[in-house]
């Protein structure tokens, strides 16, 4: 058959497909050895910055684009640095390019970890400096003047009277070579960075439908594809029949996977896709899957609670503390639980695979980890690496779920195509019913804390047991985040906790199950900073002690992170009315949480009306990340992740009945309404410090904010969520 090329309709702020649409352009980047480049050939370099005859300003984006504002950030760096104008300067998506595009914080092509800005606020700004640096030399031999005496406003090069834009100089400055530390500016000089209603880059093309999400894309001669999959995680296809669904207009075939994970169902569009695979009936092997119910679950982790397999702590040993709680004047109990979560993201996970010419594939997809995609695509149909494209698209949200390790759903877009032959171009598409029912999930985690106090209500032992599945082990990044045996994503929050407290222990409990896991916006912190807040809500109620009180109390050291935290918290609560009893009806709660280099404190106002129901009024938050390149997308990020986190305490759980999942989409895996968003605040600490995280930071501390506030207005102190199926019921 004939193999065609992408007809994807793009924008002006579209993508750049390659270096022969560059023309003459000037590119600077980084060398394989990190050090700074310039050439006029744009694929013997590794970009970051493309400046177009036209003067017009390209800025290579390594990270994707899923609503957090990594295209606006990073595009903000450049301009800066560059002194361009803000309309002359365009965010494309960067090819998948391990070396080049790496994330600077784990060392592969990707998007995570709240790492964006932090891992590229130098890195781009170095290459927008010496692309100006080399703009200024070239315009300075053609002027016969001094560099110094060239200056660069609102995109052009000016010399007194003398004018020109950037593309009149971008041949003379792509012979040139730039320092090896080009001068930045001073913060004080800083135009874009830190300024306030700044447009994002995004905006307009998604308001006009213009931007090409995942979803739209559409090749010539394409099929639709979905996968029947097993109802049990960890089940196996052992047959199949599809004779009724020949009678489904626009079907065309259906194939077991390899693996025996499920069946591709190929069809002429999504819906007959979807028609048929319920017209398929399928006999699975569930030997070696999950069977187990969530109440059975519940059981598995709360008896991993009695033996910690894993000290995960520098302070006391388990005995010692145990017996100081034992011997404490007064004790603080409490044992939590937290339901598995989706991501559930507005746009189901799909991509298409299409042929190219020799025999290679390229992927449309809003592709989180091209780092890990690239080479699995590669290793699945026996491709060279430079056989495989990545155009990565913009995606409608992932919390996380985008960036498996296994690049499960593009894996399984590689065998569909793979049994088609290879020929024929395969859209994957998964309903939100797949994600929900077999997706991957924020994992069922238990804990159980005992704290003593002595008889002046200082902490005498904290004694601190979890239980929950690893996350990281058996990953690329074990290496790095597991260490003698305790992955780190399964304690953070609790065993590094920046409180100072004496006396603690921790242990971890791995819990095994086929289910499985993945990283959720704001990873472990997501069930550690609830328990954590709420075990010190309890334990300054049990001391007497006002909340905010007592956190500054063990916030008293002079290290950043307490200097850090205490600041947030005291913001929070000045702003908040801390100081002063909430009105009648009404109640607050706190918490402060660090997660992913930032600080954020928050306190719930929540009303409680004559009938017992609950309504967040209002969240006061205080957010300390360093240098705020964006404070648009820091207030977006921090309110975003308040209804986020939100939602998922209030009311979500994933629940399994033998094995199989009982929740399907939003009628019964409710997101946040519209009337639960309370007003939020949002104060920003000034800061000169590197910029940190602010995609995931947002969402741990409202939960335990909240579960405070419940217990200051009912005196009923709720552990184990969601709140609304265990006593809590909402406005």
């Amino acid at each position: 058959m004939t193999v065609h090329t992408m007809t994807v309709h793009t924008s002006r702020r579209g993508f750049i497909q390659g270096a022969a649409a560059l023309g003459a352009a000037l590119v600077v980047g980084l060398d394989t050895r990190g050090a700074l480049a310039a050439s006029a050939e744009a694929t013997a370099l590794n970009p970051f910055v493309t400046i177009g005859a036209d003067g017009g300003v390209t800025v290579m984006i390594k990270h994707f684009e899923m609503g957090q504002g990594a295209t606006t950030g990073l595009t903000t760096l450049v301009a800066e640095e560059l002194d361009a104008d803000w309309d002359q300067v365009t965010p494309a998506f960067a090819p998948s390019d391990n070396e080049t595009y790496k994330n600077l914080a784990f060392g592969g092509q990707g998007t995570g970890g709240s790492t964006a800005i932090a891992n590229s606020y130098m890195q781009y700004r170095q290459a927008a400096a010496a692309a100006r640096e080399l703009l200024v030399q070239a315009a300075a031999a053609e002027w016969g003047v001094e560099p110094s005496a060239i200056s660069i406003e609102n995109g052009e090069l000016v010399s007194g009277a003398t004018r020109g834009n950037f593309g009149q100089f971008i041949e003379a400055a792509a012979q040139l070579t730039p320092s090896e530390q080009p001068a930045l500016k001073s913060p004080d000089a800083f135009r874009y960075i830190g300024r306030d209603k700044l447009t994002r880059k995004d905006t307009a093309a998604k308001i006009d439908g213009s931007a090409t999400f995942a979803i739209d894309v559409k090749v010539p001669g394409m099929v639709y594809a979905v996968i029947l999959r097993a109802p049990r995680f960890g089940g196996q296809v052992t047959g199949f029949d599809a004779s009724d669904a020949m009678e489904v207009t626009g079907f065309l075939d259906a194939k077991a996977l390899p693996n025996k994970a499920g069946v591709a169902v190929y069809a002429k569009s999504t819906w007959a896709a979807l028609q048929a695979r319920e017209a398929i009936t399928a006999e699975w092997d569930f030997s070696a899957a999950e069977n187990r119910g969530t109440e059975e679950l519940v059981t598995y982790h709360r008896e991993l609670l009695d033996a910690p397999t894993y000290q995960a702590h520098k302070g006391g040993d388990f005995d010692a503390v145990a017996q100081a709680v034992d011997a404490a004047a007064t004790k603080v109990e409490a044992e939590f639980l937290f339901p598995m979560l989706a991501h559930a993201p507005m746009e189901p996970l799909n991509c298409v695979i299409e042929p190219t010419e020799g025999g290679g594939v390229r992927l449309h997809d809003g592709c989180q980890f091209p780092g890990i995609t690239h080479p699995a695509l590669a290793q699945m149909l026996g491709l060279e690496m430079s056989q495989v494209e990545i155009n990565t698209v913009y995606a409608g949200g992932s919390f996380g779920r985008r960036a498996t390790v296994t690049a499960d759903y593009q894996a399984e877009a590689a065998m569909a195509f793979d049994l088609l032959g290879r020929e024929t171009p395969v859209k994957l598409v998964w309903s939100r019913e797949d994600d929900i029912r077999g997706g991957y999930y924020r994992p069922m985690a238990a804990h159980r804390a005992r704290i003593g106090l002595d008889a002046e209500g200082a902490v005498a032992g904290w004694d601190h047991h979890i239980a929950v599945k690893p996350i990281i082990k058996g990953t690329p990044f074990e290496a790095a985040l597991v260490h003698d045996g305790v992955d780190h994503t399964s304690i953070e929050g609790v065993g590094d906790s920046p409180y100072t407290i004496p006396n603690m222990s921790v242990g971890l409990t791995d819990a095994d199950t086929p289910v499985p896991v993945l990283w959720w916006r704001a990873v472990g912190h997501t069930h550690t900073a609830f328990v954590m807040e709420s075990l010190m809500d309890m334990a300054a109620h049990a001391a007497g002690a006002d909340p905010v009180d007592w956190r500054l109390r063990h916030l008293s050291g002079d290290s950043g992170d307490h200097k850090r935290l205490t600041g947030v918290l005291k913001l929070a609560a000045t702003k908040s009315g801390w100081a002063e009893p909430a009105s009648e009806g009404r109640a607050r709660g706190v918490a402060v949480h660090k997660s992913f280099g930032s600080y954020v404190a928050q306190v719930a106002e929540i009303s409680v009306d004559a009938d017992g129901l609950v309504k967040v009024e209002k969240v006061t938050c205080a957010v300390d990340c360093g240098v705020v390149v964006n404070p648009d997308v820091v207030r977006a990020q921090m309110e975003g992740g308040i209804g986020y986190g939100l939602g998922h305490f209030m009311r979500n759980q994933i629940t399994l009945t033998e094995g199989e999942v009982d929740q399907s989409n939003f009628p019964d895996y409710e997101p946040l309404r519209l009337t639960d968003m309370p007003e939020i605040e949002v104060h920003m600490v000034a800061s000169g410090t590197a910029p940190t995280g602010v995609g995931e930071p947002g969402a741990p501390p409202v939960g335990p904010a909240l579960a405070n506030a419940i217990f200051a207005a009912t005196g009923e102190r709720v552990t184990s969520l969601p709140l609304a199926e265990h006593g809590v019921s909402f406005a």
